[in-house]
């Protein structure tokens, strides 16, 4: 068979064509920059855990359970990551996943990244770090700057203090908690997100912790940087508490995603490690955003016993109601109001397949419209306000006739054709023959 020639190309080409697309496109959301596309990058079959799993015996070492790698990379910002990966498979909160500190060049990486550290700190810096491990870093920076408060979060190890040189914590750090009560000026996460989940969503809620509350937090992510991955071919990086592999352009996208500014974002240790320095916090648009949502939950607490309450007076009246809608949005409306069979037992709707089924949750049979042509109503209750237009003109076309129409505005039942509102046209009214 000659070479594919694309000149050559025809329909018959396409089951071969949709079945590599389907081999290739892996749906799942990136850790790093929650893009949806990802493509297979390296699949190492099932192997043991490697750095948190230390087996006491050959007989534990070779009857260990063996966890799929299954590493996709994410066709936008590069990340590579794990996608059959489960934090619980990882027995983080049983043995620590400790470093190994003391090589020469090492200790050169550390020096920089305290002394990067300590500049960008006032004179008397609040400090947390998470994941800590036994606190190498920390005590450093105590030693640097001792008028100073650092704070170590780890579950997992034994922080040494030093005499309280630090303060240890083993828990771990929850933002909403212990950001409100340190108040940091900086926040350290070294060698942490590679082993989560959610590493972006973790590193939002920090931002938006620091906006919420105010506070003038700058954050310092160091990472094992896998660029070096393409040039050599090399397959070691990856394994299973390595959840995620960052690039350069990965921890990056996730800072852009993540906080008010970037700063600086560089390799280290001959490019084996990345690491970012951002400011944390709310841009404009989040703040705007926070404050509509607080305050539509706000309003919607007024606006539900509003409604109970002018639902309650109508059905002292004793007047005789329908109600137009039956499911979908409709019936969302009815359950959360509480329109109840007793109270409200006459439903219809416009869509004659809809006719002879019941409002789910509530159980009202919906009828025909053509019922309100042969038993008028006082009040019409219109659940769907969108829909109000189409509604009134198709009374009007059927001879359907209400004292009122109600529909739900801004917290209340108003009657639509009297009480202004954004939902009834003025073309609507002008058409309608209202008595």
């Amino acid at each position: 068979m000659p070479p594919f020639d694309s000149s050559n190309s025809s329909q018959s080409d396409s089951p071969q064509q949709s079945k590599r697309l389907a081999d290739i496109l892996k749906p799942s959301t990136c850790p790093a920059c929650a893009h949806h596309v990802a493509v297979p990058f390296y699949d190492g079959g099932r192997q043991p855990l490697t750095t948190l799993a230390w087996p006491l015996s050959t007989a534990e070492a070779r009857t260990m359970k063996r966890l799929p790698l299954s590493f996709v990379r994410c066709v936008d910002c590069g990340h590579v990551y794990n996608q059959d990966f489960h934090y619980d498979e990882v027995p983080y909160s049983e043995k620590p996943n400790l470093m190994f500190n003391q090589g020469i060049l090492w200790k050169e990486h550390l020096n920089t990244v305290c002394e990067l550290i300590l500049k960008r700190l006032p004179a008397n810096p609040v400090v947390i770090e998470i994941g800590c491990g036994e606190g190498h870093l920390l005590r450093a920076l105590a030693k640097a700057r001792p008028e100073g408060r650092y704070v170590g979060f780890d579950p997992n190890g034994t922080i040494e203090t030093q005499g309280g040189l630090i303060e240890a914590y083993n828990e771990l750090f929850l933002p909403e908690k212990h950001m409100g009560i340190y108040k940091p000026d900086m926040i350290i996460s070294r060698h942490v997100l590679e082993h989560l989940m959610n590493p972006l969503g973790f590193v939002q809620t920090l931002s938006f912790t620091a906006g919420w509350l105010a506070l003038d937090t700058q954050l310092f992510i160091e990472v094992p940087c896998i660029d070096r991955v393409f040039e050599t071919g090399r397959t070691a990086d990856f394994f299973y508490e390595h959840n995620s592999n960052f690039t350069v352009t990965s921890l990056t996208r996730l800072l852009e995603r993540c906080a008010l500014s970037v700063d600086d974002v560089q390799t280290s240790y001959d490019n084996e490690v990345v690491f970012g320095l951002a400011q944390l916090g709310l841009n404009t648009t989040q703040k705007a955003i926070t404050q509509e949502a607080l305050a539509f939950q706000a309003q919607y607490t007024t606006s539900f016993h509003n409604i109970q309450k002018n639902l309650d007076m109508l059905h002292q009246t004793g007047q005789a109601f329908a109600i137009w809608g039956g499911t979908g949005k409709a019936s969302a409306f009815i359950n959360q109001y509480h329109l109840d069979a007793e109270r409200f037992p006459l439903v219809v709707d416009s869509d004659p397949d809809k006719v002879g089924t019941y409002v789910p949750g509530m159980g009202q049979r919906i009828e025909s419209v053509s019922i309100l042509v042969e038993t008028p109503v006082d009040t019409i209750i219109i659940a769907t306000q969108w829909r109000a237009n189409d509604i009134i003109l198709e009374m009007q076309a059927k001879g359907i006739r209400a004292e009122s129409i109600l529909i739900e505005y801004k917290g209340h039942l108003i009657d639509c054709m009297k009480d202004p509102n954004p939902y009834i046209k003025q073309s609507t009214l002008s058409a309608l023959s209202y008595s």
